[in-house]
Order: structure tokens, then sequence, then C-alpha cells
């Protein structure tokens, strides 16, 4: 008998096709074609994203009532204005001079309120690919799909959208942390590997020092919310209703952190470590985003290979949980722990929680054999 992860692909995959959407945040236009070749800093798509309206309460800046706001206007409605020039004069007090805040345009008046209403200029955005490949789909008006033989790693939890950079190892145990003094100067932006976990103050200093992403194998809840400015915050306030996260409030800066382990204080699974170690130096693409709602979504490492690499495979693996299959738990008490499967029961067993449930029999690297779950347990290979 043998059973599926959940996921349905191994959280290791030594190399294989991968596939990376790009999407603008609003409808542009894409600006490469099919078959394309494309690097991590090249752009795909653009787009005038619009900015929210500017509302001013231009009678209490004058200090004047609402009905005299109109004819105080310097510029007729629907006009062009450009930040700091003079937008409203009011002849009393002195003769007040309201400066507009912003380039845009003039887009209404309220002369029962006194407010005036200013459209910022559309802010154009760039959308870069983030990665070195071939752009196999354009998506009309929204982005690409762009596919590039890789190295894979999904990790459990992650914060922060998508950035690449250069992997820098360290740490050389899985197990030892990441500290504020490690990061220095050289790991700007860099991708860094870490090994059990990271502070707040190490995140911190990540920011500070233009860190581009980290992967660590757990982080402290405490340490996460102190980095986020949410210390006081419970957790369903700080995570939304659909599950998605990043949520508010978002991570300073622009870095990325994927945590491939869980939550508290545990090393990174050694094979997941080894992979990325044997990577030093190389180009990668870290995607953060998590959703666990209405499609699952993990968070992944994507390291692009040369496509001469031997053995790629077009499809990434999807591992059984099968007897003489390498395996991670998933649950409590043995919640990363590695071992092999030697049976899996064909009929429901009950366990130590009273579920009745498919299980596997799993020797563990001490050489203790436990049983658990089959649908927590991870396959490996």
């Amino acid at each position: 008998m043998s059973l599926y992860v959940p996921s349905g692909a191994s959280p290791l995959i030594p190399g294989a096709l991968a596939r990376i959407e790009r999407r603008l945040p609003h409808p542009g236009e894409v600006v490469v074609r099919v078959g394309q070749r494309v690097e991590p800093d090249d752009v795909v798509a653009q787009a005038f994203v619009p900015a929210a309206p500017q509302i001013v309460n231009l009678a209490r800046a004058l200090m004047i009532p609402p009905s005299r706001v109109k004819r105080t206007l310097l510029h007729e409605i629907g006009a062009q204005v450009a930040q700091g020039v003079p937008l409203a004069r009011s002849t009393r007090f002195g003769g007040r001079v309201f400066l507009a805040p912003v380039n845009g345009v003039l887009a209404g008046v309220d002369e029962t309120t006194g407010y005036i209403t200013i459209a910022p200029e559309p802010t154009r955005y760039e959308l870069l690919a983030t990665v070195r490949g071939v752009v196999m789909e354009v998506i009309p008006y929204e982005g690409v799909r762009i596919e590039t033989p890789a190295a894979q790693v999904y990790g459990i939890f992650g914060i922060g959208a998508s950035q690449y950079g250069v992997l820098r190892l360290l740490v050389t145990d899985p197990a030892e942390p990441i500290t504020e003094e490690m990061i220095n100067p050289r790991s700007a932006y860099a991708v860094v590997i870490g090994g059990s976990g990271i502070s707040a103050a190490a995140l911190q200093r990540a920011v500070q020092q233009q860190v581009r992403g980290i992967i660590v194998g757990s982080i402290d809840e405490a340490e996460l919310r102190a980095f986020l400015g949410a210390a006081g915050y419970a957790a369903w306030e700080i995570i939304p209703p659909n599950w998605q996260v990043p949520a508010t409030p978002p991570p300073p800066g622009d870095l990325v952190v994927i945590v491939t382990e869980g939550f508290g204080n545990r090393p990174m699974s050694q094979p997941l470590f080894e992979l990325l170690a044997s990577h030093d130096g190389k180009e990668a693409l870290v995607e953060g985003s998590t959703q666990l709602w209405n499609g699952a979504q993990r968070p992944r490492v994507v390291i692009p290979l040369s496509t001469r690499t031997a053995g790629l495979s077009i499809e990434a693996p999807r591992p059984a949980v099968r007897p003489g299959a390498l395996v991670r738990i998933l649950h409590q008490p043995y919640l990363g722990a590695l071992g092999q499967v030697r049976t899996i029961s064909s009929a429901p067993q009950r366990l130590p929680s009273r579920v009745r449930t498919p299980a596997a029999d799993i020797a563990l690297e001490d050489g203790s054999m436990v049983t658990a779950a089959a649908i927590a347990v991870e396959a490996l290979n």
C-alpha cells in the first residue's frame, strides 16, 4: 500500500522543470513574447497603477465657510496640478494659500462640506522576471508564466512576496541559528541560509543590510511578532480570514522569510540543508506567499540549473509514502523527525490520540520505532 503526501509534491526537488507565474497588481502591458529568454532583472510587464484619491478639507485649511471654497480655487476642475504649486488662495485672514500636496488632477469640489478631491498621477509599476528562464505563456494584460530547470525546496511558512539574489550560507550546521552578528554588508542583496532559527534583532539587521531573503528551519513566534510589530496582537488578528500570508502588518522592507520546519526552535531538515548548501553562491528565487485556503500555496526556493544538467525531470516528482521511503513526520511529538517507512497499515489503526486512521510504522534515525498517521507524513524521496 502507498499514500501520496498531502501537497502532492516533494518538499525537496533536486532537479525538475519549475514553473513561475508573474502577475501585475493591476491590468497593464506584457512586454515579452512566448519563447523569449529572460534574466531575473528583466522587465516582463508594466502597468500604471492608480493611487488613492487625496481628499482635503480645504475650508478648514483656509479657515473659510464651505460655500466659499470653489471661488478660492486657482485652477479649473479637471486641470492638472503640480505638487507644491498654489491650488487655492483666500483673501481673508491675511490671504492664506493652500499648496497642492501631490501631482495629479483636481477632480472635484464639494461646496456643502468644503472638501476637494485630487486624483494623483498613476504610479508606473514594472514587473521583473525574478528568475532566469524561458517565457512559456503570456497572460494578456496580466503577466507571464516562466519555466526553468531548477532545484526546489518547499517551506512550511513564509512572509513576503518574491525576491531573488545569490544564496549565501551563514552556518555549517542545520541546528545553528542565524545571529545578528552574522549579517553584515556582504549579505546585501543576498538570500541567506541559516539552520535552526533567527531572532527579531537579526531580522531587523537583515532589513538594514538590504538582505533580500532568509531561509531557516524554524522561527519562534514571539520573535516573528516582534519583527512584524504585532507583539500585542493575537494570531487570529494578524492572519486574515482567507488564511493568506503575508497579512497585516506587512514585513518591513522587501524581505522574504521562508521557514522549512515550523514554529519554535527546530533544526532544518538535513536533506533540505544539504541541498541548499550545495548551491551556495548560486542565484535563487524565493517566494514567501503562503495560502492555506482556496488552493494551498507553499513558500518555495527555486534555484535555476544549467539546461545541460543530467537526470533532469520534466515534472516535479510526486513521491509516495511507501515502505522504504525517507519521510518527515509532520505532527507532535515527532514533528520534523526523519525516518524510513517500514510498513503501512492496510486498515485504520487507533493512535494514542484515540483517532482511527491509516498509519505508518517508521524507523527514526536514532533507531527507535514510532507509529504516525500516514496523512501526517511527508515523503522526501
